[in-house]
């Protein structure tokens, strides 16, 4: 490969990229970025690399999730905390399934930038460019609004180091102890049959805890039941930003990108010769890559070469997101190739982005059962084809928001206005992501009790 450094990316072609009307502007906030402190730490990285090796070899199970697109006017201790709980409930459930720890890793301080199908948006008879995401645009459909603004820039960065700081306090500070697994539970999806139901496990965690405690083992003496580790990542889209956030590693050396411990290059922005897959080769990050049902089983080699050329497990999650109608064309073949060449990779679903559909009265939407048939189609076709279905990636909000039909609320069209709040796609509400979750663990359970029936032959 060519040699890389943090700029060589800007030699090649780039898409997903907005137009600042103000270069000299743009490049004052790249250097102020270049010398804030980083957000994430390299160590922190590598304890992710780590376990995502093990959710390689399928010894632990990934939950990425958090929402479509950040927002500054969202900005709250109330919304963190929300998401943050959700997660944790998630983990918990899939946790008690699979006998497997759990990699949480939040779509969080960070996930400011959205690719676009168009690069305009018409309402009536005006056009304007579209909005790219609070890092660069406003979401009024304004022309002054709608003007990239590279300051924004500099609000997202301070926003994310807010939000990191109050996670790594929920974290490590005590909020996420295993005895407050009750205190977990939202007051809305108490009331309903997932809360119901995450109550009565909870109930069953707690009698083990006491037993546990009964035997001289507590929060004091095993500080797994106190805290969690818990990581960020976002779509490295912007990569102006991403290279001003660049550090070399002062102990161990290597480029990080220590605005997220894990990056992702979306199914837009793959091109084997683009500027994305350049920027993201060179980092020793934790990779995702989005599989959509464009790739083909040859080109996802040639980008699993180029992203992990050594074949480091834990390096490379292939998120999958094809939809609900088209997983079973395109997973198998995709499957069989990377088992065949011996790649050391992460299979993860993400079952929202490929079931995206526009409602009667206009709004986008997600349809719950579409999203849980997709998840287990996943699973489905990993066991048939002797993979390990590793992770779940999913646009999600501790909020109670109405943007996705169906569940068991039976949210229908005519609720979508009700509490339709997402900047960009629809998210999953904290009770239809615990129905989720539900779901994976009776999917993950099935699976280990296949494997021990065949163990017993």
């Amino acid at each position: 490969m060519p040699k890389w450094s943090p700029n060589s990316w800007r030699n090649k072609p780039i898409r997903q990229v907005p137009q600042y009307p103000n270069k000299s502007t743009l490049q004052n906030v790249e250097k102020q970025l270049a010398n804030f402190p980083p957000l994430v730490f390299a160590g922190e990285a590598r304890t992710l690399l780590n376990n995502l090796a093990q959710v390689a070899k399928g010894k632990a199970f990934l939950l990425q999730g958090g929402d479509c697109s950040e927002s500054f006017a969202e900005h709250s201790a109330d919304n963190i905390r929300d998401t943050f709980r959700v997660l944790l409930q998630m983990a918990v459930v899939l946790t008690f399934a699979s006998r497997l720890p759990v990699v949480k890793i939040g779509r969080i301080a960070g996930q400011f930038a959205k690719p676009r199908s168009e690069p305009t948006e018409t309402k009536n008879t005006k056009t304007l460019p579209s909005y790219r995401g609070d890092i660069i645009n406003d979401i009024a459909f304004d022309e002054t609004a709608r003007i990239p603004d590279p300051d924004r820039q500099i609000k997202a960065y301070r926003q994310s180091a807010s939000t990191l700081n109050l996670l790594r306090a929920f974290a490590q500070g005590g909020y996420a102890d295993l005895h407050f697994v009750h205190r977990w539970n939202l007051g809305f999806v108490g009331e309903s049959a997932e809360g119901h139901r995450y109550s009565q496990l909870a109930d069953r965690i707690t009698e083990a805890l006491d037993f546990m405690q009964a035997c001289g083992v507590s929060s004091e003496t095993a500080p797994q039941l106190r805290a969690v580790e818990f990581y960020t990542s976002h779509e490295a889209l912007l990569l102006g930003y991403e290279q001003a956030l660049t550090r070399t590693d002062s102990m161990l050396g290597g480029y990080y990108g220590t605005s997220a411990h894990m990056l992702w290059i979306g199914d837009r922005t793959r091109q084997i010769d683009g500027a994305h897959v350049e920027f993201c080769r060179g980092i020793e990050n934790p990779l995702g890559l989005k599989c959509g049902p464009t790739l083909s089983s040859d080109e996802l080699l040639r980008l699993i070469d180029i992203l992990n050329p050594k074949n480091v497990p834990g390096r490379l999650t292939l998120i999958c997101r094809f939809g609900s109608e088209r997983v079973g064309d395109h997973l198998p073949g995709l499957i069989r190739a990377v088992m065949r060449e011996g790649r050391a990779v992460v299979w993860s679903c993400d079952p929202m982005h490929g079931n995206t559909i526009k409602a009667s009265n206009g709004y986008k939407t997600r349809e719950v059962g579409s999203v849980i048939l997709e998840a287990r189609r996943f699973m489905d076709i990993h066991r048939a084809e002797g993979s390990y279905a590793g992770g779940v990636h999913l646009e999600m909000t501790g909020q109670n928001v109405t943007e996705c039909l169906g569940g068991g609320q039976a949210i229908s069209e005519a609720d979508l206005s009700s509490r339709y709040h997402t900047h960009c796609d629809p998210r999953l509400n904290a009770t239809q992501a615990l129905e989720l979750a539900f779901l994976l663990a009776e999917e993950i359970a099935r699976g280990r009790s296949s494997e021990t029936a065949r163990a017993a032959l």
